[in-house]
């Protein structure tokens, strides 16, 4: 999640009744699996929010960020309102009343903005390096699973332009020169995330939630993102095993899963087409095996991903176009794919 400011975290000790007036809301996400609604955590933390604020919010699980407004998920939706930050979203679902924080006194709504920045900057970065950038989660776990959950043909596409967006964004948040690859920024992050982690289980001790004795914001961020860490089966798992250690955050995590999201709210794991059918809305284009369009819509995917793929070696120089037969030639021929002789980085894209 980006950082943003959070408003509403203090207010009268009895929240109004929720706005009917507003208009429908829609959230798109990536599906659930592992015992979890949603594996990522933006989504995630949307849903628990909604949750314990009664909104209610349409769930559209399309496993396809292709589209979107910024090329990944979530995505809300309400009228003309089109938010992609989760933390924007939160703030809209509060303007319509579905507030999760009324009651808040001052300092816990201070102290519920300072954990949130806690989390997206020691905790966060090291959940999706655990995710996309361990060379052995990513080969093993995220990139067969994306490569399953994503329509084909984007399936070849989408996961790595994931991993290099992954990669892109935890080389900025570090200042823009530290190789978030490399063995000693590696260790800092994971430190970091150790320490994160560590502080939230110390303030939240025996108590069922962080504020009070119902779940808000900060219950909804802290799940959105220890619960993927908890639950994801990670090859790789040395920031998970700390995390195993940290008894009451485990429990928190299990707890709201079990209320708020029972089993049947849950995707577990399923064969590829029975999860594509219960999971993505009716008419998606992904879910054409009954529908007579079903060839149409895969070929226009087809040539939007080789589009891409085209584009993306043009851009990074991969192709290169000589033109045969001197000045009178119209075709310009493209001769040379690798010129190097080696192979693409992106070669593995296809393996899911």
């Amino acid at each position: 999640m980006t950082p943003t400011s959070v408003s509403g975290f203090t207010g009268s000790p009895r929240a109004p009744p929720p706005c009917n007036m507003s208009a429908p809301m829609e959230l798109q996400c990536w599906r659930g699996d592992w015992g979890l609604p949603s594996v990522e955590p933006g989504s995630l933390t949307v849903m628990a929010y909604a949750k314990f604020a009664g909104a209610p919010l349409k769930l559209q699980r399309t496993n396809n960020p292709w589209w979107t407004p910024t090329g990944s998920l979530p995505v809300f939706k309400s009228g003309k309102n089109v938010i992609t930050q989760p933390l924007q979203i939160l703030d809209h679902l509060r303007k319509q009343n579905f507030n999760a924080d009324y009651g808040l006194s001052p300092k816990e709504g201070a102290d519920t903005l300072a954990f949130i920045a806690l989390v997206e900057q020691k905790l966060q970065p090291a959940l999706t390096h655990a995710m996309w950038l361990d060379p052995v989660n990513y080969v093993e776990l995220t990139r067969p699973w994306h490569g399953e959950a994503i329509p084909f043909p984007l399936n070849f596409v989408l996961p790595n332009r994931m991993h290099h967006a992954a990669e892109e964004r935890l080389r900025q948040m570090r200042g823009g020169d530290a190789d978030p690859m490399e063995e000693a920024v590696q260790s800092e992050i994971y430190a970091e995330a150790m320490d994160c982690l560590s502080l939230l289980s110390h303030t939240l001790g025996d108590k069922e939630y962080f504020f009070r004795d119902s779940p808000s914001t900060l219950d909804a961020v802290v799940l959105g993102h220890v619960a993927p860490l908890l639950l994801a089966p990670l090859p790789s798992a040395k920031l998970q095993q700390h995390l195993k250690g940290l008894d009451n955050l485990c429990r928190f995590c299990q707890r709201i899963l079990a209320q708020y999201f029972p089993q049947d709210e849950q995707d577990g794991p399923r064969s590829k087409n029975h999860q594509r059918r219960q999971n993505e809305p009716a008419g998606s284009p992904s879910e054409g095996d009954h529908e007579p369009h079903k060839l149409r819509n895969q070929l226009l995917s087809l040539l939007v991903a080789v589009g891409a793929m085209v584009g993306y070696a043009l851009f990074h120089g991969l192709v290169t176009i000589e033109r045969v037969g001197g000045a009178d030639t119209d075709a310009d021929i493209p001769t040379e794919m690798y010129p190097d002789g080696g192979a693409s980085d992106d070669d593995d894209g296809g393996d899911s």
